[in-house]
């Protein structure tokens, strides 16, 4: 699954004004995720492991049909963002060649999971 800046956009606005804050915030980490993901690599499109993690949270967000009824339960939204979480941990391991600094800094992590933390 593939969801390019045009559909998380579109997502956020279905979401904003809704009450549905439980996929407008998975909305906002996958968003985040994908311009961080940007940010440190060829791109979003290009870069399968941060897709494969957002996907069960873009899942929860894409709709056929635009006329979601319903929002996601809690535990749904933290079921989705776990892998989001699992690869942020996996890419703070990573040194950027460049920097030396790590791939994922604890301020990057915060701004990607910002939307589902507490």
């Amino acid at each position: 699954m593939f969801m390019n800046d045009y559909d998380l956009e579109q997502a956020r606005r279905r979401f904003t004004g809704e009450t549905m804050p439980n996929r407008l915030a998975l909305t906002m980490v996958v968003d985040h995720l994908r311009e961080w993901t940007n940010d440190h690599s060829d791109g979003w499109g290009y870069w399968s492991k941060p897709m494969y993690a957002a996907g069960s949270a873009m899942s929860l967000i894409d709709s056929s049909t635009f006329r979601e009824t319903e929002d996601i339960t809690d535990e749904q939204m933290r079921v989705a963002v776990r892998p989001i979480k699992a690869f942020l941990t996996r890419q703070a391991k990573v040194r950027d060649s460049r920097t030396g600094r790590p791939m994922v800094t604890a301020e990057d992590r915060e701004i990607i999971l910002r939307a589902v933390t507490a």
